[in-house]
């Protein structure tokens, strides 16, 4: 049976080779990065899924801050990645860690402000996310628009540029 623990008991060549299996060694050069760069994943929100010693999943999530054209600073939290073994894919492991993370989310007050970069038919069918208000944000890479996905009642739905928080 697979059970949860924080991702900070995993070893970080476990993790790195986690997804260098399940996105490619070349991932660093993607967007996401770009936009978390310097900052450390948020403990609560991170988390691996293993059983009988064995890594099968993570999902790191970390503090992000729209800075807004008006001046205005919005924190956000930027969930992935959504890491899965690829001979364990598509059997629900994902869900399950995006469910767990959500109900961490909720349990510190962060589930307001949750932004991503994904498949918008999963995870806005499963999770709720959507491009509504994301529309006028720029990043510091290339972007697939409609893959930029937000929830909660505290994304900002205005011009800025997407990129790390420092706590």
């Amino acid at each position: 049976m697979p059970q949860f623990v924080p991702l900070s008991e995993i070893d970080d060549a476990a993790v790195e080779h986690l997804l260098d299996r399940a996105f490619g060694t070349d991932r660093h050069a993607r967007t996401a990065y770009k936009v978390r760069e310097g900052t450390a994943p948020i403990a609560a929100l991170s988390l691996a899924l293993v059983e009988d010693g064995a890594l099968l999943g993570t999902i790191q999530c970390w503090p992000v801050a729209l800075a807004g054209d008006d001046g205005r600073a919005w924190p956000l939290v930027m969930v992935g990645p959504v890491a899965i073994d690829p001979p364990r894919q598509q059997h629900g492991l994902g869900h399950l860690l995006m469910e767990k993370m959500l109900a961490a989310a909720a349990a510190i007050g962060a589930s307001e402000r949750l932004m991503l970069v994904g498949d918008p038919e999963y995870y806005g069918r499963f999770f709720g996310f959507t491009a509504d208000r994301t529309g006028q944000w720029r990043l510091p890479g290339p972007v697939e628009r409609h893959r930029l996905l937000a929830r909660g009642a505290d994304i900002p739905d205005r011009p800025g540029l997407l990129g790390p928080r420092f706590c």
